[in-house]
Parts: C-alpha cells; sequence; structure tokens
C-alpha cells in the first residue's frame, strides 16, 4: 500500500503513537514476574498475551489518559492488565511445564534399549 506524505515529516510526529497499555503490562511484569524465568523470551511472550487479551488504546502523551480518567476507570485498567498478565504467566508456566514434561518422556526413551 503507497501512504504517500501529506506534511513534512518534521511535523508529522508518530514516534509518540503508542498503546496506553503496554508501559502498563510491561511494569506489572517486570514488578512481579520477571523473577520467574531465566531469559526474557518468555517475558516477551507474556507481554504479547496479555497486549493481546486487551483492547489497545492508542495516545500520544500517558499524562493524557491519566488526566481523563476517573479514579474507576484508573482502578478498572489496574485490575484488567493485572488479570491479563496473570493469565499470560499462566499459559507461559503450562506451556512450559509441558514441553518439560516431553523433554523428559524423549531422556527417558533414549535411556531405553
Amino acid at each position: 500500500m503507497y501512504l504517500r506524505k501529506s506534511v513534512d515529516e518534521e511535523e508529522f510526529d508518530l514516534d509518540s503513537v503508542h498503546n496506553y497499555y503496554e508501559r502498563l503490562v510491561f511494569n506489572e511484569i517486570n514488578d512481579k514476574y520477571a523473577h520467574e524465568f531465566d531469559d526474557s523470551e518468555h517475558l516477551a511472550d507474556m507481554a504479547c498475551i496479555a497486549l493481546n487479551e486487551i483492547p489497545p488504546r492508542y495516545i500520544r502523551y500517558d499524562i493524557d489518559m491519566s488526566f481523563y480518567m476517573s479514579p474507576q476507570e484508573y482502578l478498572d485498567t489496574q485490575v484488567r492488565v493485572q488479570d491479563a498478565v496473570r493469565h499470560a504467566y499462566k499459559r507461559i508456566k503450562k506451556h512450559q511445564q509441558h514441553r518439560n514434561g516431553q523433554l523428559l518422556q524423549e531422556q527417558n526413551d533414549d535411556k531405553q534399549p
């Protein structure tokens, strides 16, 4: 698809546009789950799973969301993020346990004469 430039690139800064929930999900993972895994791959997978469960809210500045949210909306947002990250963690752990069980079975099969 062809995207034509409608304004000067210096005037049209898209770098500030982001999904409001990204930072919240990343912080939740870092604060509560980073110690659970030996590598960052699982943490990145958790972020993807959690973010795919939350409808995106694209904004330019985080302060915009904070300013326009009621206290109840803010609490609902926190709960939504915590629930999505918790669910993502459970999925990653379940997959990890399944994979570890398969590897253990394969090792046992290799030992059989």
